[in-house]
């Protein structure tokens, strides 16, 4: 396939462009594989995995908040069923890949930010202004940071 027509693939069936180029490079044929989108499609998969460890952490942080200081018990088991399930979720890209860590830990702060003011939209009670769960990821992301 020439460049243009590996483009049009790319745009038009995603998942024949897939197919396409896994076969070309377990045939090693470098040559005609369409380096632009390969490249933007791996560059992709990191970023959607950054994108999915803040999400996933400022709902951590919203739902302990909310566990912690809202007094609903009606809500407590759905709350803590939330923050086991994301918890378990930041474990597993984390096991994927290693060296997120640090970037998990990098957005730590910006993340309770945003969870914070989100909670404080959605209730009337008192969040405290300043970090107050584990620095450390394992306790974080295993223990019940509600208490």
């Amino acid at each position: 396939m020439n460049h243009s027509i590996t483009q049009t693939l790319y745009e038009q069936d995603f998942s024949l462009w897939v197919k396409d180029t896994v076969e070309k490079l377990k045939a090693k044929n470098t040559e005609n594989l369409d380096w632009e989108h390969l490249i933007e499609e791996i560059e992709g998969l990191t970023r959607s995995d950054r994108r999915e460890i803040k999400h996933r952490l400022i709902t951590l942080f919203e739902h302990a908040l909310k566990r912690r200081y809202v007094p609903l018990n009606e809500c407590y088991r759905g709350w803590e069923l939330t923050i086991k399930r994301t918890q378990s979720k930041l474990q597993d890209i984390l096991e994927d890949s290693p060296s997120l860590r640090s970037y998990l830990l990098e957005i730590i702060p910006n993340c309770y930010q945003e969870a914070l003011e989100n909670v404080r939209i959605e209730y009337d009670s008192f969040f405290p202004d300043e970090y107050i769960f584990s620095e450390k990821i394992n306790l974080l992301l295993t223990q019940k940071i509600w208490e």
